[in-house]
């Protein structure tokens, strides 16, 4: 976690979000937090890194697990509204993170995470369960880390020389290698 706590950045957080306790998290860090009421209900953008995140609490998808008929007109349409704020973000921003708030995987959390699945799957909406807070912040500046500018880079140069070292001690390269000396 050291790593992490180093690097800063600037996130616009959803004013809807303004008294949660991970952005509280994230302030202690000392990272340049925006509120804006443009941003989606429920979410942090981070503009350096290209990456958002949602965040989902079950409750949210009422009764994810009962028949569609059971459940009622008004908990369909209460699940139709969340299915389409993820919809809309999900078409907002190109390389976002659905962070499902789940303090314990039950039976009902489980299907939640498979309803979600089966709507999104095929779209660029990756999905992360987490159990607390502090996994949400973990997930989110890890994610934004690796994929903001300079670390990105970097990364890269470092994949790039580990598939030359590899590429360079192959049996197979070495056998090429000792062909073209004998040709």
């Amino acid at each position: 976690m050291a790593t992490t706590t180093e690097w800063k950045t600037t996130i616009i957080v959803s004013t809807s979000l303004q008294h949660h306790e991970a952005l509280r998290m994230l302030s202690t860090q000392q990272h340049r937090i925006r509120l804006s009421d443009s941003v989606a209900s429920g979410a942090f953008v981070f503009p350096l890194s290209g990456t958002a995140f949602l965040v989902v609490d079950p409750q949210e998808l009422p009764g994810a697990r009962e028949e569609s008929g059971a459940r009622g007109e008004s908990g369909a349409r209460e699940e139709s509204k969340v299915l389409e704020k993820i919809e809309m973000f999900v078409q907002v921003h190109r390389n976002s993170f659905l962070l499902l708030h789940v303090p314990f995987y039950g039976e009902k959390e489980l299907d939640t995470l498979s309803v979600i699945q089966h709507r999104f799957f095929g779209s660029n909406l990756r999905i992360l369960p987490v159990r607390n807070n502090a996994d949400i912040v973990k997930a989110m500046l890890t994610i934004a880390k690796a994929t903001s500018k300079p670390h990105v880079d970097s990364i890269r140069d470092r994949m790039s020389l580990a598939r030359a070292h590899v590429i360079e001690r192959s049996p197979v390269w070495e056998m090429l290698r000792d062909a073209m000396k004998l040709g």
